[in-house]
């Protein structure tokens, strides 16, 4: 098999690609691509524990740890001690962290634009459609 015929090495220069490219617009904000995982996830929900957010973000908790530390100095987000489980967390943007919402949210879709308007519109859709039936059976 040739490497342009190999779905995982499409699918991995895809991922490289795209991420550096996110990673690039994010360093405006003093951010890098290992975050977006974790404020993408808890712009969708907050108050999520640590170890729900590691499943979400498919980070190891301890991975998660020190990402949810750097957030936390740069005063993006919160924890919450969990009424039941003192050792458990709760984490929940601030209001710095969602106020960045819009502006990281536009960076990414104008690096998904970008890549994607080299297909037609029907071929966008596809695309995605295709991605999301194989991440099913993942």
């Amino acid at each position: 098999m040739k490497r342009f015929e190999s779905l995982n090495y499409l699918v991995s220069h895809l991922n490289l690609t795209l991420q550096q490219a996110l990673d690039t617009r994010l360093k405006r904000y003093e951010l890098d691509i290992k975050l977006w995982p974790v404020l993408f996830t808890l712009w969708q929900e907050e108050g999520l524990s640590q170890t729900e957010l590691s499943k979400r973000c498919d980070v190891a908790n301890y991975t998660m740890t020190r990402l949810l530390d750097q957030l936390q100095v740069q005063g993006l987000i919160t924890r919450h001690q969990e009424a039941d489980n003192r050792r458990a967390f709760q984490i929940f943007l601030t209001d710095d962290g969602k106020a960045l919402e819009h502006d990281l949210v536009h960076e990414a879709e104008w690096v998904n634009d970008q890549y994607l308007a080299l297909l037609t519109s029907d071929e966008q859709a596809e695309l995605m459609r295709l991605l999301n039936k194989i991440n099913k059976i993942a």
